[in-house]
């Protein structure tokens, strides 16, 4: 029994992550069971397409921030750690500004396009196009905080979590 609380502790500190790998199995499901219709059942499937592309937008979305999250992004440092250590945090903050910036945009504008799309309808899935859109702002938003508490965390020099 405190095997299955730790695991659920677990679970609800890390939603992002349980997020991200429940969504690639349901894309695996989803496209498995596209090619097993296909190829051994001869009848393809009407709606796995669309609902696995919806699925991949979504993943890309929140893998973004999980990888801002984690300081997985690509990063050319070998300039800036030859600079002294003040201009390295200033460097830091004018990148941790620019990326916020820019995020912040693209979550403004992403937001204001699912507003716009919400009264359209996929055509196989019959669901909102509000819903794969709302993947662009849902993930710059994750993706702006971790930003955000990353260059904190930089500047008062706490460790990661």
């Amino acid at each position: 029994m405190k095997r299955l609380a730790a695991i659920v502790r677990s679970l609800v500190r890390h939603p992002l992550e349980v997020a991200v790998s429940t969504i690639l199995v349901a894309l695996v499901a989803v496209t498995f069971s596209q090619v097993v219709f296909r190829y051994v059942l001869e009848a393809s499937l009407s709606w796995s397409e669309e609902l696995a592309r919806f699925l991949l937008m979504w993943l890309a979305a929140l893998s973004t921030a999980y990888a801002m999250k984690t300081g997985a992004h690509f990063a050319l440092r070998f300039l800036v750690d030859r600079t002294p250590a003040a201009a390295q945090r200033l460097i830091g903050t004018l990148v941790a500004a620019s990326t916020a910036l820019f995020l912040a945009v693209f979550a403004y504008q992403s937001l204001r396009f699912v507003i716009e799309v919400h009264d359209m309808l996929a055509p196989a899935t019959r669901m909102s196009m509000a819903i794969p859109y709302s993947s662009a702002f849902v993930g710059s938003t994750l993706t702006l905080y971790y930003v955000l508490i990353n260059w904190r965390r930089e500047n008062l020099g706490q460790e990661p979590e």
